[in-house]
């Protein structure tokens, strides 16, 4: 099938052109990191280099190697990746969603099982390498015997399971940081990273590819090497789209401001705490300097902020919103927002000036945002209350 290496057709050019572009996103986001420190690049970076790692070992083997070099002893380096890319998705996420992340000593024992992986193949590599007639096989003894028959097996059912809990835990990570601005922030459209959910998404995608690739592979038909060659286009698409998506979007914003709070959302409150009386005196105070002060029309405004104005603690103003008023802050603010645009649409200022320019005059900061919340709060679209007036 493959003419000498290396030889560049169907299968091989499409991979080879995928994996270069690979390296170079690669290369701009260790670049970078080199430059601002931002941990969530250099592990972005790190989880693309194993599937770029990945992909070139397949790559050379659609150039013909293995057909050239049938003593190679590549076998020996071909590391299922899912060991190291499980946690690295996990840490990645965990990295962008949390304004004061820092990697500790103890996280290393998430790569654990890929750390002994590699140890263990170098033992074998070593032992094999010591015996006679080595450089004229491909795999020695241990390679055959104890990796080939036992530790690949195995591995099948770890990674899949471990790539399957990892995934779990992301998404848990992930859903409890949308849930967590909305207690934080009034306008969370250019927090809700939306881009950590697509890629969350492609690489469980991935994940059930690859899980029902070796499925097929071992207990219905053994699949051959070209077969197999979708998936490496696909994951060579996902390191592409994953790559330029994580280069270029917008991941730093919580940094630059104190998120370090963490007030329980108004709908898992326990049944005492829902039933908490908050003083009456308290409640009133903060509609009138709402109303008087009208706080929300800055469309940055988040917790910490209308603390400070209001002379509360973040926890006190928190609870006095969930229990008081029975939103998250999010909403709370938000409804200040929602009226105050239907007071000026009654006042007639649509008459003069674009819905979507009040809205902005009135505190939110995207369209998207402003009619969603709309809606949300009123059941029906602001051009359809306009029309109502």
């Amino acid at each position: 099938m493959f003419l000498s290496f290396p030889d560049f057709n169907i299968y091989s050019t499409p991979l080879l052109v995928l994996v270069v572009q690979g390296l170079i996103l690669i290369g701009l986001l260790f670049s970078r990191f080199a430059k601002t420190k931002m941990s969530s690049d250099l592990i972005l970076g790190l989880l693309l280099l194993l599937l770029c790692y990945q992909q070139i070992c397949y790559t050379i083997g659609f150039m013909g190697w293995y057909n050239e070099f049938r003593n190679t002893k590549i076998n020996y380096f071909l590391i299922p990746i899912a060991l190291g890319v499980a946690p690295l998705i996990y840490f990645y996420v965990k990295s962008v969603t949390s304004s004061r992340f820092t990697f500790r000593k103890r996280d290393w024992w998430h790569f654990v099982p890929i750390f002994s992986l590699v140890a263990f193949r170098l033992v074998i590599f070593a032992y094999d390498a010591s015996q006679p007639g080595f450089s004229e096989t491909q795999n020695g003894y241990l390679k055959i015997h104890a990796d080939e028959a036992i530790v690949q097996p195995l591995l099948i059912f770890v990674s899949f399971a471990q790539t399957l809990l990892y995934l779990a835990f992301t998404f848990q990570l992930y859903i409890n940081y949308r849930k967590k601005i909305q207690q934080y922030f009034s306008n969370i459209y250019k927090l809700e990273l939306n881009w950590i959910r697509n890629f969350l998404v492609v690489f469980s995608t991935l994940f059930l590819y690859g899980a029902l690739q070796d499925i097929i592979s071992s207990l219905i038909v053994d699949l051959s090497y070209t077969q197999q060659w979708w998936l490496n286009l696909f994951m060579g698409i996902v390191v592409l789209y994953v790559g330029i998506y994580g280069y270029f979007t917008e991941t730093t914003k919580l940094k630059k401001i104190g998120f370090g709070f963490s007030p329980e959302p108004v709908d898992i409150l326990e049944a005492e705490d829902r039933l908490k009386t908050i003083p009456e005196e308290e409640i009133e105070s903060l509609k009138q300097f709402m109303d008087d002060e009208k706080p929300f029309l800055d469309p940055e405004l988040n917790l910490s902020d209308l603390s400070k104005k209001v002379k509360m603690s973040r926890g006190q103003l928190s609870a006095v919103i969930n229990n008081g008023f029975k939103m998250n802050f999010n909403d709370f603010v938000n409804s200040y927002r929602v009226k105050s645009f239907q007071d000026k649409v009654k006042a007639g200022e649509h008459q003069k000036h674009s819905l979507l320019g009040i809205a902005y005059d009135c505190g939110f900061n995207s369209k998207a945002t402003f009619n969603r919340v709309f809606r949300k709060l009123t059941e029906q679209s602001p051009s359809d209350y306009a029309n109502s007036i």
